[in-house]
């Protein structure tokens, strides 16, 4: 995803959040949180997974861990992270562990979980475990 086609959605969807832009990379939630002054807990990633015969996109705080017992009660089979080329072909962008990005690594949206949620169509699932 590029920084035009979030600033195309926010336009259409959200025009009252701005897209931030960072000196250097906020690639890691490291890097994100040090960019954006928060803890690390603040920043949102997202995580590519197949659970069975579906694909999912898990957005979860920056300091958990998947909890595989969780997504197996919760979805009915063990997670595996899709592989880069699977993630580009579904996804259209390589998806691993990112911070809430804006279509570049040194972009970002300062946006409440529930309204991330809401423009996304998301549903609330526990999923992790806090390290």
């Amino acid at each position: 995803m590029r920084v035009a086609s979030v600033r195309a959605f926010l336009a259409a969807h959200a025009p009252d959040i701005a897209i931030l832009t960072v000196e250097g990379s906020s690639a890691t939630v490291v890097l994100a949180a040090a960019a954006l002054g928060v803890e690390p807990a603040r920043i949102a990633k997202t995580l590519s997974l197949r659970v069975g015969a579906d694909v999912l996109l898990v957005v979860m705080r920056g300091d958990a861990r998947l909890d595989n017992a969780e997504v197996k009660a919760a979805f009915g089979a063990k997670p595996r992270f899709l592989d880069a080329n699977e993630a580009q072909a579904l996804t259209g962008h390589l998806f691993d562990s990112v911070p809430p990005a804006a279509g570049a690594t040194n972009t970002a949206l300062r946006i409440a979980p529930e309204r991330l949620a809401g423009l996304s169509a998301a549903t609330w699932v526990e999923l992790c475990r806090i390290t």
